[in-house]
């Protein structure tokens, strides 16, 4: 299982920058979506399950440096879904 997560970028991708973007996002799922402040404004989410990275730390870190290397484009969303915690007969025995 990877490291699943999604960004929501401020605006829409032009075809040029989902090139560059894709080339470090092997495997990210592109889509458009709405602002969650503001419905009206159409914007591009990239949904990610990342297999490489060893945390999801650093998987965020990774996606967060490629989108910075697309002029006039931030990130004003990161969403992360709940991972299910493992009993606590199955943590101990991770840990011994």
């Amino acid at each position: 299982m990877g490291h699943k997560f999604s960004l929501v970028l401020s605006r829409e991708i032009t075809d040029e920058e989902s090139a560059v973007l894709r080339e470090g996002f092997e495997g990210a799922v592109f889509s458009t979506d709405a602002l969650p402040t503001d419905a009206e404004v159409a914007v591009t989410r990239i949904d990610f399950d990342d297999e490489v990275s060893p945390s999801l730390a650093e998987a965020i870190e990774s996606a967060l440096e490629s989108v910075r290397t697309v002029p006039d484009l931030t990130v004003p969303g990161l969403s992360v879904p709940a991972v299910p915690q493992a009993p606590a007969e199955e943590q101990a025995d991770e840990e011994a």
